[in-house]
Parts: structure tokens; sequence; C-alpha cells
């Protein structure tokens, strides 16, 4: 008899005769069945991990793509990953605003994380984390917040009222979006630690962990966006054809040492991810990171600067270009500034201990020195100094800074200590204002008690734009680029 499972030989491709071959009914019959059992018995023994890795449809093996649609039918959201420290974090903040408004969806406000919690590598270099591993790091890290109630949301730092109220952007909390997508009977936001219950925490964390991608997409709830700064520079209406060569590419030592064979492409966002794209169709669109910054005649990753045919969108582009800290955050630098140096001061913010900063001590002493004997040949003494550093005050001595501490009759050195009391009211003042759990969905809008510690970054960025005597940064820290920014928009005009 022969076996079923034997593969015929074809008919050779010359020969135009073939013999007649006669089966009866049953046997087709029988074929038939035993080929549809085969079937469903391989399909039932497939990895879920297979099967995850094409586009799911709707269905409610995926119960958060229906709870959201219930709750929220007409919203679309847009989820991104920061990485690094807050002025990163920022400057992705104000892409994810841009990214967000042209594509018409209600941003998902991330933490601030910890400083250096989430690494993303480097782009000049195409040695990056994927997007959807820089997800699962910021997610796993949000929730970490959450656990030890130490979240704080972008929205709580940074003033965003009036682009809200303008409804140049639609906003919701992280917090509340993950209670509605994982369909708790708690606000997240509410809790000051998830501490106290594990079985949450454990539901948060599988329900949570599809927002990395790595399950796939799923046809009209979640779609992922991999294209990351080794492929791809986003762009608006920017007059390139859509596909075009970005100028920036990998050179031929690096396609040659590092075998890097990416090429990197212009792309319109609204025509890759607007209308009539599969990923319009998604409740839910998910970026890794969106950190940009100029390079080579080009950008990293999004170079949107302008919208020549959009104007609610060059509002939008020209209403980032510089967003506050909230009020109370404001009303504490200034405080400081007119109320305890009380007088005319320089700002010298030193970062000395971070990354390749602390290779370069010298230079950036250097050009602190500098400015000082500048300043002693042109006028009174002493020099006010407000000294922004993580250098701990302990480790002053037998360096610049410690000179400086102990001519007294030059310089009288001003700084901020974690346990100073404007600091603790300040961190009172923002727990009781609530900012970032102001904005999202009807019904939900309930203050809730916050928790904060960590304000003296923000606090000391504040002093330092209202130092009139000038002011010193370190090169090439985005800390500084900040500072600078906020003394062009003269945050400091007005007192408080």
């Amino acid at each position: 008899m022969k076996n079923i499972f034997t593969l015929s030989m074809p008919p050779k491709p010359w020969s135009s005769r073939r013999k007649s071959q006669h089966r009866s009914p049953f046997f087709i019959l029988s074929i038939t069945i035993f080929t549809c059992l085969l079937l469903v018995i391989a399909y039932n023994h497939i990895p879920e991990s297979l099967l995850s890795l094409s586009s799911k449809t709707l269905d409610p093996k995926f119960p958060q793509c229906l709870t959201t649609k219930a709750i929220s039918p007409d919203k679309k959201f847009f989820l991104y990953a920061p990485h690094s420290g807050f002025s990163n974090q920022l400057g992705e903040f104000k892409n994810a605003i841009l990214m967000a408004g042209i594509l018409n969806r209600t941003l998902i406000v991330p933490p601030v994380l910890d400083h250096h919690a989430v690494a993303l590598g480097s782009c000049p270099k195409f040695r990056v984390q994927s997007p959807h591993q820089i997800r699962i790091s910021v997610w796993d890290h949000a929730i970490e917040l959450l656990r030890s109630g130490r979240y704080v949301s972008m929205a709580d730092i940074i003033d965003i009222s009036s682009l809200v109220s303008s409804s140049m952007v639609k906003v919701l909390d992280f917090r509340r979006f993950a209670s509605l997508w994982c369909g708790l009977d708690v606000d997240l936001a509410c809790l000051i630690s998830l501490n106290t219950q594990p079985s949450l925490l454990d539901r948060l964390r599988q329900c949570v962990s599809m927002l990395s991608g790595l399950h796939g997409n799923v046809d009209g709830c979640f779609f992922a966006v991999d294209d990351d700064c080794r492929t791809t520079v986003w762009t608006y209406q920017s007059g390139d054809e859509d596909g075009v060569l970005d100028p920036f590419q990998p050179d031929e030592q690096l396609k040659k040492k590092k075998k890097v064979s990416y090429v990197r492409r212009r792309r319109d966002v609204y025509k890759a991810l607007g209308p009539g794209s599969k990923a319009d169709s998604a409740t839910i669109l998910a970026f890794g990171t969106l950190f940009t910054a100029p390079y080579k005649g080009s950008q990293l990753y999004i170079d949107i600067n302008a919208a020549p045919r959009d104007q609610r969108i060059q509002s939008l582009i020209e209403k980032i270009d510089f967003i506050p800290f909230v009020p109370e955050i404001l009303s504490a630098g200034k405080k400081y500034a007119f109320e305890t140096i009380k007088a005319p001061f320089l700002c010298a913010q030193l970062r000395l201990l971070d990354g390749q900063f602390k290779n370069h001590w010298k230079a950036t002493f250097l050009r602190l020195k500098e400015k000082l004997d500048s300043l002693r040949q042109k006028g009174p003494q002493p020099i006010n100094i407000f000294v922004m550093t993580d250098l701990p005050v302990t480790n002053w001595t037998g360096n610049y800074l410690g000179d400086l501490a102990k001519d007294t009759d030059s310089f009288k050195l001003y700084f901020l200590r974690e346990e100073d009391e404007l600091l603790a009211q300040t961190a009172q003042k923002l727990a009781t204002a609530g900012h970032g759990l102001r904005y999202g969905v009807t019904g939900m809008e309930k203050p809730c008690p916050q928790r904060f510690s960590d304000v003296l970054l923000f606090i000391e960025q504040t002093v330092c734009s209202c130092a009139t005597v000038g002011f010193v940064g370190t090169a090439g820290s985005t800390l500084a680029e900040s500072i600078e920014l906020m003394r062009k928009f003269d945050v400091c005009s007005t007192q408080n």
C-alpha cells in the first residue's frame, strides 16, 4: 500500500500524456478529513510567540483593546519612550507634542525618569537599542516608580496648560491611561505606592507589557513604530520627495569596521502614519525614543522646523520652542534669587561627575576662571556666585571650587541643598497642585494625593535663569542649553 505522505514525482515537462487515475469518493473524503485534522493539531501546537509575530486582529485575547475602545471610542493615543537625563526627556516631550499634534492623537504624558535609568546608545555610530527594547525599559521603570511611590509626571514639572487650553494638544497622564488600558478598578494616579498591592502590580506588569510591541501589532488597536534613527528621519511638509536619502549616511569606515548596512531615508510622518495608513487605524501608536539633534547637516531623527501649509502646526512649532516650568518651580527659583542672594550674581553650572564630563574638569574650571578674572577687573567684590553642580560640597576641597569658597574677600558662594526648607515647601506645593492629573478622560480629573521629593534640579535652573551678571555653563551639557533658553525667554522678568 502506498504511504499517503510519500510525494509522487511530478510529470516531466515534455510529456503530454498522463495515465488516467481513478479514485473512489470514499478515498478522497478520507484524505480531506485527515488533512484537516493535521492542520488543527499543528495550529494548536504552534507556540504563541510565533503566532504573535504577525499582526493580530481585535479579539478577546487582547481585552485591553476592547476596554479602551469602549471607554474612549473616538480617541487615538500617541505613546513614546523617553530616555537619559531630564533635558533629553524634555526635548523628547516637545517632539512628542509636535508629532501627536500632526497626527491628531492624544499624547500619553510619561513620568520623569530617573537620570539615565534608560539609555539609548549612539545614533551617529548606528549603535542604539531597538524601539521595542526602549519601550520595555521605560514601562518597566514607570512601574518601578509607581511601586516605590516616586512617580512624577512630566506635566507636573513642565507647564503645558496653555497648549491644552488652546486645543493645540490633547494629553492624558500615563497612570490614568494605564488604569483604562488595563481595566483596573482603581485609579493608579491615586495610589501613593503599589508595594502594598502585589497582585495589582503583577496584573499591571502583564498588561503594560503589550505596549512594548514585543507581542506584535494588533489590527485596529496597537501599532508599534520600529523605524529608528538608523533608518529614518521624520519630516513634515518639507518639500522633499518622500523616501529620499538623508544627507547623513554611515561612512565607508563604519560600514567596513562595524559592518553597518543601514540606509537613512527622509519620510513624511503624516503620509506614513496619518490618514489612510495602517497605523492610523490603531487606537495606540507607539514610538520608541523621540530624541533628535543636529548632526552633519541633518537631524538624527526628527527634522520638523516649519509647516508652511499648516498654520495650526506652525503655531504649535513656535509655541513649543520654549515651555516653562510650572509656576510653583519658577516662584521658588525667583524667591531664592531675589530674597536669599538679593544682589546681582553669576551662575556657574558645573557638570563634573557624569559621563564624558568627569574627564574635563580642567576645561570646565578654566571657563569659569576666565569669566571671574574678567569680572574682578571690572566690578566690585565680593562677586556673588550661585553654584549648580553635581559635585558634593564635601568634595570641593583641593579643586577650584574649594579655592573659590576659601577666598571670601573676592567671592561669595551660594548653593542649594536637598534638605533646604525651600525645596520641601516647593515639593508640597507641587503635590497639592497636581498639574499632571488635571487633563484626562471625563470623570477622571479628580485630584489625588501626590508626593514629590526631587525638585532641586528644576529650582536650580530657574535660579540660574535669574543671574544678572552672567552665566557660565558646561560645554556640551544639555542642562546648560536649557538654562540658556530660559534666559533667552527672560523667565525672571517679573517677580511672583
